[in-house]
């Protein structure tokens, strides 16, 4: 079973990754270094919202990592927040940025 120092080297590993991929959809999306060919820049600008949902998503992820982090550090990162229950140590593995069993995960989702 892996403790707290390997998951916050996953997490700040997720974070470094996701913080890098942020900042490069941010700078494609203002259009640094546009090309000045116009059918180029309405090709370009096509793609932005594609670009704008991966920055979303990334930064919803980068927020639960963050707060993963927070959880490591408060001694509740391995028990859910909903319920208290532990969460099994293979979620963790899958998702070490979860903050909920799978039986509270699954009534979130619905």
């Amino acid at each position: 079973m892996l403790d707290t120092n390997d998951y916050k080297k996953i997490l700040l590993e997720m974070k470094q990754d996701l913080t890098h991929r942020i900042t490069a959809i941010d700078k494609d999306i203002r259009h640094e270094g546009m090309t000045a060919d116009w059918s180029e820049q309405a090709s370009e600008r096509e793609n932005d919202e594609v670009l704008e949902s991966l920055g979303n998503s990334s930064k919803q992820e980068l927020s639960m990592i963050k707060y993963a982090l927070k959880r490591i550090d408060d001694g509740s990162y391995f028990h859910c927040d909903e319920c208290g229950a532990e969460i099994p140590s293979a979620r963790l593995k899958l998702l070490p940025f979860t903050a909920h069993c799978v039986s509270c995960a699954e009534l979130i989702e619905e």
